[in-house]
């Protein structure tokens, strides 16, 4: 029974959109009809034009329907295209007698004819135009339904594709964290086992987004911030993070796991190899339809990172990745070297509101 809303739902809208067509068609005929039978001298009223031109169209919206719901269930495709084209021929020839008594039945109070014919002249004058247009509603059918159907297999492969991505992500992010924890077992076992503990929270929110691509601002921000200290157990008093946010822009969608691969960049190629302590300042603003976010570190300078602190590891690659499917053109992401030293990963993306949060 699942399926049955969704089939009175499509009914409804194949009856709307052949109601509205066959109407547009019939008023575009009357117009027609009138203005011949005028320059011939043979003058009809707007009433009869109307009714005869009106009727004759309307008539072939519930075959137009039949069309559209036969294509769903019997559409020619490979394996099985025999079948539907017997079905189709069929119904076509089936169509078409009905109309024809159809048009016998209604003709005494429509006026079609000056004399109502038998159901065989309808169809010896009239079959082959009714065959050919049934015929031609059956092809448009078919064009929308492999028009939807490529539009579904495109917006699936997309899901995929994203979904493998962001599961790409996570064994990265995974194996650095258990890697803090590693060295800090001969060197600290209770931060060691805080670290952990903080590891199986950020599991949780993970698995608790699911494959869901965007969350809030506000939940990646969270998530951020547990990160962040799993990381300061290993950096202690060498780390310092800032955060500017417009409380505006946290509960604009981001994608989910997307800052911390920019801020992981940034400790890893950026404060860890700094002698001295150094400074992750994430912020977060509202700018016009656009939401920017830069995550910048004092650290050693792009110039002096290696490759993938440059925007060709793994963590960038695929933070690329996710915002093209995501977004298309629709964004910029720049990794940069800042003016006053260190480096700017800066992420523009629509500001759209979040439809659940993390």
């Amino acid at each position: 029974m699942a399926g049955v809303p969704l089939l009175a739902r499509r009914l409804w809208r194949w009856s709307a959109i052949a109601l509205a067509c066959w109407t547009v068609e019939g008023l575009t005929y009357t117009l027609q009809f009138h203005f011949l039978h005028e320059s011939a001298g043979e003058p009809v009223t707007w009433g009869y034009a109307l009714s005869i031109s009106l009727t004759n169209a309307l008539l072939w919206v519930p075959f137009t329907v039949a069309a559209f719901w036969l294509v769903e269930r019997f559409p020619v495709e490979r394996g099985r295209w025999h079948v539907a084209v017997g079905v189709h021929l069929v119904t076509a020839c089936v169509v078409v007698l009905l109309r024809a008594i159809v048009v016998v039945w209604l003709d005494p109070w429509v006026g079609w004819y000056a004399e109502t014919p038998t159901v065989e002249r309808v169809l010896a004058t009239r079959f082959q135009e009714n065959l050919v247009l049934y015929l031609m509603l059956v092809g448009v059918a078919h064009a929308l339904h492999y028009a939807q159907a490529v539009r579904m297999r495109d917006a699936q492969l997309a899901r995929a594709q994203l979904q493998a991505l962001t599961a790409q992500m996570r064994p990265h992010f995974l194996f650095n964290t258990l890697n803090t924890a590693a060295s800090l077992m001969h060197e600290n076992v209770v931060a060691a086992e805080r670290v952990l503990a903080q590891l199986g929270e950020l599991l949780r929110r993970s698995l608790a987004a699911g494959d869901t691509p965007e969350v809030s601002l506000r939940g990646e921000l969270e998530f951020l911030r547990l990160y962040l200290e799993i990381e300061q157990a290993r950096f202690e008093d060498h780390l310092s993070v800032q955060w500017h946010l417009d409380p505006s822009a946290l509960d604009v969608a981001v994608p989910h796991l997307i800052l911390q691969p920019l801020v992981e960049n940034a400790l890893r190629h950026g404060i860890a190899p700094r002698a001295t302590s150094g400074t992750v300042t994430v912020t977060a603003r509202l700018a016009g339809d656009w939401l920017q976010v830069d995550v910048h570190d004092d650290g050693v300078g792009i110039d002096a990172a290696p490759p993938h602190r440059r925007g060709a590891g793994m963590g960038l690659a695929t933070t690329r990745a996710r915002l093209s499917h995501l977004y298309g053109p629709r964004h910029r992401f720049t990794v940069r070297g800042a003016p006053a030293g260190g480096t700017i990963a800066t992420l523009v993306i629509p500001a759209r509101r979040a439809a659940a949060r993390l």
